[in-house]
């Protein structure tokens, strides 16, 4: 049973790994960003999302491969790092999940949509991108209004991910930002979190990690807003219990920036925890490419996907306010 269900998955995690290797040679050959060779690539390819045949190892690389890759960023990573973050810092980024989710509730009869969808736009847009609206949307009463917000959501902010990937470091390096700042201004605006280890390392190591760390607090403070808002949702219906998704990930992550903190890491396992990263990462960011179709966003109402652009633009522009006027 368990070699049949992995034989499902190798076509499509195959397919990833070659389409990650060969942007890993493209990138080294052009010096070129190899995110962005496997984000292209992999686009030029989303044809095959719809087959059997690849659609499940496609699926695990885009979600298991990705957090195993985030997971292992932690052996780049030390507590002497976090300490450059001042607590100002996170609790702007804090803010901004809040102006997120105030926005989405506030904005939605504006724009044609219910409150589910704001809330379920503006958690995903505030915190982790499609992770975020299918954690979110697990505590909202199971019904054709929360697929179809759920949907949408997951749609529009895995393709404005995609763009925020290119389009976030051209405008981190007009505003004339350094390394941390870039770090803060990705970390804190691109919906998830394969986008933002993209644009971060393709800037440079340094931008990555500040991004990735700033990212990853987001993500952390997924749990305590889909608590609160289960626990508004269950006073206002009889539905008494709610799903929680627990980023394991994340404590993974955590757990390795600990042990590397206290250097019990030896060398050459922590390089090779360094390029295995950078492998899962590259294929995972392959698997979202070849995810990602711009014609699926043209089945749904623009006014819906309005409401999530300018959540996205809100969002921005509060962490570019908060970098000028905080560091």
């Amino acid at each position: 049973m368990i070699t049949t269900r992995l034989k499902e998955f190798i076509p499509g995690v195959a397919l990833c790994f070659f389409i990650g290797f060969i942007a890993t040679f493209l990138g080294s050959y052009y010096g070129a960003p190899q995110m962005l060779f496997a984000l292209l690539l992999g686009m030029a390819l989303s044809f095959l999302s719809k087959t059997l045949t690849y659609q499940p190892g496609i699926e695990i690389s885009s979600k298991s491969i990705l957090r195993i890759g985030v997971a292992l960023l932690g052996f780049r990573i030390t507590f002497e790092d976090i300490a450059g973050l001042s607590y100002d810092i996170l609790f702007w980024i804090s803010g901004g999940i809040v102006l997120s989710l105030l926005a989405g509730l506030l904005l939605a009869r504006a724009f044609g949509s219910t409150r589910t969808f704001g809330i379920i736009s503006g958690g995903s847009v505030g915190i982790c991108g499609a992770s975020a609206a299918l954690a979110i949307s697990s505590v909202f009463p199971n019904n054709r209004e929360t697929e179809k917000a759920t949907i949408v959501t997951v749609v529009a902010v895995t393709t404005l991910s995609t763009v925020a990937m290119i389009l976030y470091p051209i405008i981190a390096m007009r505003l004339g930002f350094n390394d941390l700042e870039s770090g803060i201004f990705l970390g804190g605006t691109i919906h998830d979190v394969a986008q933002v280890v993209g644009a971060g390392y393709g800037m440079n190591s340094n931008t990555g990690d500040t991004a990735t760390i700033i990212k990853l607090f987001r993500v952390a403070l997924l749990v305590p807003v889909v608590m609160l808002i289960a626990f508004v949702i269950s006073k206002q219906s009889d539905r008494s219990k709610s799903k929680l998704t627990i980023p394991y990930f994340l404590i993974a992550f955590c757990s390795f920036v600990l042990i590397n903190s206290f250097g019990f890491i030896p060398q050459e396992i922590n390089k090779l925890a360094n390029i295995t990263s950078s492998t899962f990462l590259v294929t995972a960011i392959a698997a979202l490419g070849v995810k990602t179709s711009l014609q699926d966003i043209a089945r749904y109402g623009i006014r819906s996907v309005s409401l999530i652009i300018v959540e996205t633009i809100l969002l921005a522009t509060w962490v570019i306010c908060g970098i000028h006027w905080i560091i």
